[in-house]
């Protein structure tokens, strides 16, 4: 018989913490993936994703069944990766507003949709000099598949905020794939 989550939470909350062990399983690989694309080292998301599954048991009395444990979880990481890059220094990628307008989604489309090996190469590498921030909007939305009003929770942001800064990231890895041919 199949619990559902609210139901191994509350069993959680009365003693029952080997339980916790369901969340690891279902949601650690997708938490590392979403940490290691912000952080960009594997050792580093290793041990926030760690972090991130700490924080959220200590806190698990607080979690209110309003959204999702996914989205919650998500939230968690997600703050949980961007304190710790604040703490480091990274080259930031400053994008002329004039370019990034004179770029059509047709343009942006042929690009990225481009799924050879080359391409896909080209595709990390342009990702990779993102902001923290925009690499985890692109790794919610095309790897993890959230919808955009998942991730304007995860996010703390609007939906409409959310498909703005989409629509901008993605005409920004196109200047960044352009840029490196």
């Amino acid at each position: 018989m199949e619990y559902s989550e609210a139901h191994i939470i509350q069993n959680i909350l009365t003693g029952k913490t080997i339980l916790y062990e369901y969340f690891l399983d279902k949601y650690g690989q997708q938490v590392f993936n979403l940490i290691v694309r912000i952080v960009s080292s594997q050792e580093d998301a290793e041990e926030l994703t760690q972090d991130t599954f700490l924080k959220a048991f200590q806190h698990l009395s607080s979690f209110k069944a309003e959204s999702n444990f996914s989205t919650w979880i998500y939230r968690i990481a997600y703050n949980t990766a961007i304190s710790a890059t604040r703490k480091k220094k990274y080259d930031i990628f400053a994008m002329d507003e004039v370019l990034l307008a004179n770029i059509s989604d047709e343009q942006v489309d042929f690009i990225l949709n481009d799924d050879n090996e080359q391409s896909m190469g080209e595709l990390n590498r342009a990702i990779d000099k993102l902001e923290v921030d925009e690499k985890a909007l692109i790794t919610l939305f095309y790897l993890e598949e959230k919808s955009v009003n998942e991730i304007a929770l995860i996010l703390g942001i609007t939906e409409s905020n959310t498909k703005v800064k989409l629509h901008r990231i993605r005409k920004k890895l196109y200047l960044l794939i352009k840029q490196e041919e």
